[in-house]
């Protein structure tokens, strides 16, 4: 891990941004987001600021990523789907907040490399597929938890329908060339319901799988 001062500093921004939950910020003082950001970037990993991966994709800030985190009140007991894997470091920081982990991306390149990185760590209970995330990952499915890093202008019917009842989703909703909204979807017995959470800008929930597999 880094030097102690440069974590209490990243710790530090995770609080003055929200992130107060305790294992939240457990799981993100063990998950070193340098491990997943390769390159020219690598020396910014501790910014509290997206960066650029490969697929034209980005790493998630780290107060988004903890704020996403928290509103998922994920429990021990809890089995996550995670669509959009990406660099894998939001999938790191779930692992150690949930039972299991299952997380899908349409580019097979970021899936192998994640998968990598989970193996250097020791995340065994992360499984990583090269999937069209929007179709969610019915073989698996009933969820607990469900976690969208990629915006759709409206929550998926697939991932709905394998939210558990009581179970919980987080994704952005809105257009992709504007401010979109991060809402937490709740279900019941009488159906779903949604709370608007704050602004955020994602890239776009694609269909099918992307070019490099």
């Amino acid at each position: 891990m880094t030097e102690a001062s440069t974590l209490m500093q990243f710790l530090f921004a995770l609080r003055s941004k929200g992130v107060t939950d305790a294992r939240v910020l457990t799981a993100m003082e063990k998950v070193d987001r340098a491990a997943f950001i390769r390159g020219l970037f690598a020396e910014r990993a501790y910014e509290d600021m997206p960066l650029p991966i490969p697929c034209g994709q980005t790493i998630s800030q780290p107060s988004v990523v903890g704020l996403m985190t928290q509103a998922l009140r994920a429990g021990p007991r809890d089995t996550v789907l995670e669509v959009g894997t990406g660099s894998g470091y939001q999938a790191a920081v779930l692992s150690h907040v949930a039972r299991r982990v299952y997380t899908v991306d349409r580019h097979k390149r970021l899936v192998n490399e994640a998968r990598e990185v989970f193996d250097q760590l020791g995340l065994t209970n992360i499984t990583a597929f090269t999937a069209d995330g929007s179709h969610g990952l019915s073989d698996q499915a009933p969820f607990d938890r469900i976690l969208v890093t990629a915006a759709a202008e409206d929550p998926p019917g697939p991932l709905l329908a394998q939210l558990k009842v009581g179970g919980v989703m987080v994704l952005p909703v809105g257009q992709s060339d504007a401010v979109q909204s991060l809402i937490k979807v709740t279900r019941d017995e009488r159906g779903f319901e949604y709370e608007e959470l704050r602004p955020v800008r994602f890239v776009p929930l694609i269909e099918g799988l992307g070019r490099d597999g």
